[in-house]
């Protein structure tokens, strides 16, 4: 049994003379989430640097320059990156609920490819695409996770939808373990029509669906993309509508849904396996 998790806005309101009612300002909690352009602690902002990622302008807290933010300021002045230094309180707001370290980078627009990048990231290494699809998977945590077995199964990108699915934030850098500076994540208005033009292109549509066959009876070895659903939803109707397969994973326990990322990172190493031409166990008889 999947878990659903629904949530409505609610609003608040005050009277003011005149007995009108009006809404009332409030914080709401996506003001406290952390902003999507935004990488946040020593670690993870260092790591984009290494990785060249496309920074507009990295802050530092006034009067820290100890440890990894001396390496962090040498490598923004080698890369000709902004740098400012500000008060704690304006790294608290810029990423609030997130452990800052003192350190954070704003990512330029520019840090998003194109699903041609990914094609063309295949291309270079002379290898069939193999693309992984997310599909409406807003757990930061979850997609940090799939980009970083992602990127262990050389896959040549990740493709997200613009609306209701976790972006490129500090939580999913963290959550990638570095990952994210070797992986392309291209963002699309609209994932059927992505789907579509990569079938058109040759690539076969593989989403994983527990309606659907065994997983290991598929040839993966070819040009290749794995949608990803959330766990609550799982892949979107219209989604599943326009894949080539379904297929599914084997469960035997009391519950019958997989974490999204751990589903996923399965089905990406039966990938690898074929790939590389790995022989799966055959036990004599």
């Amino acid at each position: 049994m999947s878990l659903n998790l629904f949530f409505s806005k609610k609003k608040s309101y005050f009277s003011i003379s005149g007995g009108i009612s009006v809404p009332k300002r409030e914080t709401s909690a996506r003001q406290n989430q952390p902003r999507e352009d935004i990488i946040a602690g020593r670690n993870a902002v260092l790591e984009a640097l290494k990785a060249a990622t496309q920074l507009e302008a990295v802050y530092i807290a006034k009067g820290d320059r100890q440890g990894s933010i001396v390496r962090i300021t040498s490598l923004c002045a080698q890369q000709k990156i902004t740098l400012k230094e500000v008060s704690p309180a304006k790294l608290d707001g810029m990423c609030p609920g997130v452990a800052h370290q003192g350190v954070a980078a704003v990512l330029s627009a520019a840090s998003y490819s194109t699903v041609e990048d990914l094609f063309a990231i295949a291309d270079e290494r002379g290898e069939p695409p193999f693309f992984i699809i997310a599909d409406e998977i807003e757990d930061p945590h979850n997609l940090g996770a799939i980009i970083r077995t992602a990127e262990a199964c050389g896959a040549h990108g990740i493709i997200i939808p613009k609306r209701r699915s976790a972006g490129l934030t500090s939580t999913v850098y963290k959550t990638s373990a570095g990952a994210l500076n070797h992986v392309a994540v291209a963002k699309v208005a609209n994932l059927v029509s992505t789907i579509k033009e990569l079938k058109e292109r040759g690539v076969w549509i593989f989403a994983a669906d527990m309606d659907g066959e065994t997983w290991c009876r598929n040839d993966y070895s070819g040009a290749v993309a794995l949608v990803v659903g959330s766990e609550g939803r799982g892949v979107g109707r219209l989604v599943r509508e326009n894949c080539d397969f379904l297929v599914s994973l084997p469960m035997c326990g009391k519950v019958n849904s997989l974490n999204a990322s751990v589903a996923g990172s399965i089905l990406m190493y039966e990938v690898l396996r074929q790939r590389q031409g790995i022989a799966a166990f055959s036990k004599k008889k």
